[in-house]
């Protein structure tokens, strides 16, 4: 189902190079907004580090955002060393799929992680890569963001009821 996910983590620091590896993943695109920075613009050390590890593993990194907001987009970027595409308007796939260009790899070799199902998980639904839903970094969240938390939140229970079984 497009709403679903193919995996679920509670945070991008558990998804690790031997999972990559296990489901043939190359590449990550990765969101920003409550994904790597909480609504303070906060990025934890550990996910530096993370993102560092996975790089040194040959994993290739990417951020694509929805925020219109190029400074923030890019400090992310740049304190993670990786490239970026801020006001990406997932969940349509001009940004996947020219990400997909770019780090030169079939779209079933990229793993989309983010924090949105209506964004993130659908937008990489639609272009065949493998999605990974991760739990928000904070309850705080941008208006339109908190609108749709709630829908979410029904969509992901039902999920891992699903999973479970």
């Amino acid at each position: 189902m497009i709403l679903y996910p193919n995996a679920y983590f509670n945070n991008v620091r558990e998804i690790k190079e031997e999972f990559l590896k296990r489901n043939n993943i190359n590449a990550l695109i990765l969101d920003v907004d409550n994904t790597l920075i909480d609504y303070n613009k906060n990025l934890p050390q550990e996910t530096i580090e993370w993102a560092n590890n996975l790089k040194k593993q040959g994993i290739k990194l990417y951020i694509l955002s929805n925020s219109n907001k190029k400074e923030k987009v890019k400090s992310v970027a740049e304190k993670l060393n990786i490239e970026y595409k801020y006001f990406a308007k997932k969940p349509f796939k001009t940004g996947f799929k020219k990400i997909q260009k770019q780090l030169q790899e079939n779209p079933e070799q990229i793993g989309v992680v983010g924090d949105q199902i209506f964004t993130d998980i659908i937008g990489g639904n639609r272009c065949k890569m493998f999605t990974i839903l991760v739990d928000p970094i904070a309850e705080k969240d941008i208006w339109i963001t908190m609108v749709k938390r709630p829908i979410e939140n029904l969509i992901k229970n039902k999920y891992k009821n699903i999973v479970k079984k």
